[in-house]
């Protein structure tokens, strides 16, 4: 319904050539927006009237527990979501104003698009079962244990504490009615929309820019010249990138064609999936840069080795 209401907006009543680089970059443009603006207010409405029920305490003690457990509940969560990296965003902002550790909202936010329920099933008639367990099993790993590593570093004071702080710190079930919880979700998610959405815009932008603009020939050519760096390599074209499942995977279906290595070419999607300047803009009104840089930085050497690891287990596959 919304595809056909952009294609009727911009291409007939706007008069733009389909077959034109600036049209796509407008339709993605639109239909991002809208989009990941519909998720903001949803998800953070739904996720506030559910706070309303649940006592901050206790969220922070369910997923805090046992070590790497909260990280891989907060994985698996994410791996049901069927979000891009930009439209997690929102219930990770949500995560985080309901008190769950930094480290387990990271586990969340890498492995929700990574792994979705539309691109296992693409995967599974591209590339076959086994390599697509390969795939989720791995980011399932990729995300609870990066998770795991930002959760131990202690960079909760790079958080842009405006933002991530609700205005009532601490939710008292005795001061709602239904009325009163439907009230309190949607003030969470006027209040969030207002921070963010500049941000939103700013990313999005980017992100058409680079889904249209940027030609797929040249990062085939790039990986298919550099033997055993093609993974690092792969992995670093691929973080800047922006696309939906449905463009990702067929991507990497090409580069498996044309020779690069099963493992080199499902980190590139790992790290398009998961990583993209679009998310880094949108994050930088929830952290500080440096916290940007170092779950980045990690994350993308989760991927590295993990697609490394494929390789080494293409045999098997």
């Amino acid at each position: 319904m919304l595809t056909e209401f952009i294609d009727l907006l911009i291409y007939d009543w706007a008069g733009m050539d389909p077959e034109s680089r600036f049209a796509g970059a407008v339709h993605f443009f639109l239909y991002d927006t809208i989009k990941i603006f519909a998720l903001l207010a949803v998800m953070i409405f739904a996720i506030g009237v559910l706070r309303s029920y649940l006592p901050e305490h206790k969220l922070k003690q369910w997923m805090s527990r046992g070590g790497l457990w909260g990280n891989l509940i907060a994985a698996l969560f994410g791996a049901i979501t069927p979000f891009c990296s930009c439209s997690s965003i929102p219930i990770f902002i949500s995560l985080l104003r309901a008190g769950v550790p930094l480290g387990v909202t990271f586990s969340f936010l890498i492995t929700s698009p990574i792994i979705n329920e539309y691109l296992v099933v693409l995967m599974a008639g591209s590339f076959g079962v086994p390599i697509t367990i390969a795939y989720v099993g791995s980011g399932l790993l990729i995300g609870t244990v990066a998770g795991g590593v930002l959760g131990k570093m202690r960079l909760e004071k790079h958080l842009e504490q405006d933002i991530i702080n609700a205005s009532d710190s601490e939710i008292r079930l005795q001061a709602y009615t239904f009325f009163g919880r439907i009230r309190y979700g949607f003030d969470e998610a006027i209040s969030v929309i207002k921070q963010i959405w500049l941000w939103v815009l700013i990313g999005v932008g980017i992100g058409a820019f680079i889904h249209n603009y940027v030609p797929q020939e040249m990062i085939h050519n790039a990986m298919a010249r550099t033997g055993i760096f093609s993974v690092p390599i792969a992995t670093t074209l691929g973080v800047p990138m922006y696309g939906s499942c449905a463009a990702i995977v067929p991507i990497a279906v090409v580069l498996f064609q044309k020779g690069i290595p099963i493992g080199t070419a499902l980190a590139f999607m790992m790290a398009m999936a998961a990583l993209s300047l679009p998310e880094a803009i949108m994050l930088r009104r929830t952290m500080q840069l440096k916290l940007i840089g170092i779950y980045f930085a990690i994350t993308t050497l989760a991927i590295i080795f993990t697609g490394y690891l494929l390789n080494a287990l293409a045999p098997y596959l």
